[in-house]
């Protein structure tokens, strides 16, 4: 009698989940590292009135909006669960290069050094403060013990609230015009008023921000600015041109499905294995290749292109 030894292997499922994490891991790892980077604090003046505004605490509901409506509409449409980690990604990547940017510039916020507002101001200045008489004070005169509310008062620029709403209601506004198919020639106003309905929502957080004394004019501008095209930016790695025929629908994951692989018994002699459909509900991505192929091909047509042109 023979033993027969089983080797327990991974599926091609497991592998397959395995690759996709690691494909993904980065995009979520920067998110999270980000906010522990101390970053520049820009010098100001303790004369500057843009500085003694009092902070007033308004609560969004807008901030949410795109978390619950996508699902809604993704329930009712394809159905597609690549749908609500596209949403989140865009966030993620519009928070990193808002954070990135706001620990890089490092510009106090309206009412960082108030005097007026002591229960509430984020300096909190030594008594009898004053500027130097050449350049500006630091933030070695302020007072306050908690670093996490001193370190976000250097966090004027750009703002973080106009930038992800712009980013998130901005993607839920190029999710509902590919769901809508807004360019299909046919003119139809009310796609363009839902189209833009998120886009309004934006606006108004971002005219909050100035309202309560948040941030400055500029903060808000280059955040929206900074959300809508992240949200673009986002929106068109994961789903096609607004113009094409398939724009409701996803791009299928980054690692492609595997046919499992079965027991010799169990296969043909001439059964030839193919690659399984992407998942339901989702657009093929095209197989270039790895970068190291691409550059491969590219440098040996530039080589065939050369020396095509020589022989002429």
């Amino acid at each position: 009698m023979y033993s027969h030894r089983q080797e327990h292997k991974p599926s091609v499922g497991a592998t397959r989940r395995r690759k996709l994490l690691l494909s993904y891991a980065p995009d979520w790892v920067i998110f999270f590292l980000i906010e522990r980077v101390h970053g520049f604090w820009r010098d100001f003046s303790l004369e500057d009135t843009s500085y003694e505004m009092p902070r007033v605490i308004l609560r969004h509901t807008t901030d949410p909006a795109p978390l619950l409506i996508q699902p809604i509409i993704n329930f009712i449409t394809i159905r597609s669960w690549w749908d609500l980690h596209n949403l989140i990604l865009s966030l993620a990547m519009a928070g990193v290069i808002t954070q990135f940017t706001k620990i890089t510039v490092g510009r106090p916020r309206p009412g960082t050094c108030s005097f007026i507002f002591h229960v509430i101001d984020r300096c909190q200045p030594r008594a009898g403060s004053v500027d130097p008489t050449f350049g500006l004070s630091t933030a070695a005169v302020c007072t306050q013990t908690d670093m996490s509310l001193l370190k976000d008062g250097f966090r004027s620029f750009p703002s973080g609230h106009s930038s992800l709403s712009f980013a998130g209601l901005g993607f839920l506004a190029f999710y509902l015009a590919g769901k809508l198919h807004l360019f299909d020639h046919k003119g139809y106003l009310g796609k363009v008023w839902l189209f833009l309905a998120p886009f309004s929502g934006a606006t108004l957080v971002a005219i909050s921000r100035t309202m309560d004394y948040r941030h400055h004019w500029q903060d808000v501008l280059v955040g929206s600015i900074l959300g809508t095209v992240m949200a673009y930016f986002s929106y068109r790695q994961y789903y096609p041109s607004l113009s094409s025929e398939l724009c409701h629908q996803p791009y299928s994951p980054r690692i492609a499905r595997e046919p499992e692989i079965l027991p010799m018994h169990h296969r043909h002699q001439h059964s030839e294995t193919s690659a399984l459909p992407p998942p339901d509900g989702t657009v093929p991505r095209s197989d270039p290749g790895s970068l190291t192929e691409l550059w491969g091909t590219n440098a040996r047509n530039e080589t065939s292109e050369y020396h095509s042109g020589e022989s002429q």
